[in-house]
């Protein structure tokens, strides 16, 4: 076999090559929740005064929109800091399958006694998706409650930084 022949078979053989460097990947889902934000301990004039009409009995609702952002690098054979399917995999289990179509208040187990707001369903998100990360790390949780209001999380005590 020719020399350039055997240079081109063991170059093809060759895994491609990964750079070096701290990746945010980032999956977006969807879901549509039912909530209402009261605070029991407070009279029904605070509530209103604070609430307006997001404290009404009758519950209101929002079509939601989790972005989840991991942080690492990319892995040496696959150039992936995790697969993002597998990312929506996790997400559809923790979050959407929980609280898609649901009463947050009522219906969602680790939702129970919390107010869901926006800054406090972020936390309670975190505290669900982190253990499940298998590649990377967590590094911020965002929900948007409509397309202008929205919270952001990065988890214990550490600081924000801007994306």
């Amino acid at each position: 076999m020719p020399a350039s022949s055997s240079r081109r078979i063991s170059s093809a053989r060759r895994a491609p090559r990964v750079l070096v460097g701290t990746v945010f990947i980032t999956r977006q889902v969807h879901f549509n929740s039912a909530h209402r934000l009261h605070n029991p301990a407070r009279s029904e004039r605070w509530n209103r005064e604070k609430y307006g009409p997001c404290m009404n009995p009758g519950w209101h609702g929002h079509n939601y929109v989790l972005e989840v952002t991991l942080r690492g690098q990319p892995d040496p054979d696959t150039g992936y800091v995790m697969d993002l399917g597998q990312l929506k995999r996790i997400l559809q289990r923790a979050v959407v399958d929980k609280c898609d179509h649901r009463n947050l208040n009522e219906q969602v187990d680790f939702l129970r006694g919390i107010n869901p707001s926006t800054e406090n369903l972020v936390i309670a998100f975190w505290n669900e998706i982190e253990p499940l990360i298998t590649a990377g790390r967590l590094h911020a949780v965002r929900l948007y409650e409509t397309p202008r209001n929205f919270a952001e999380y990065f988890g214990p005590d550490r600081p924000a930084t801007a994306g």
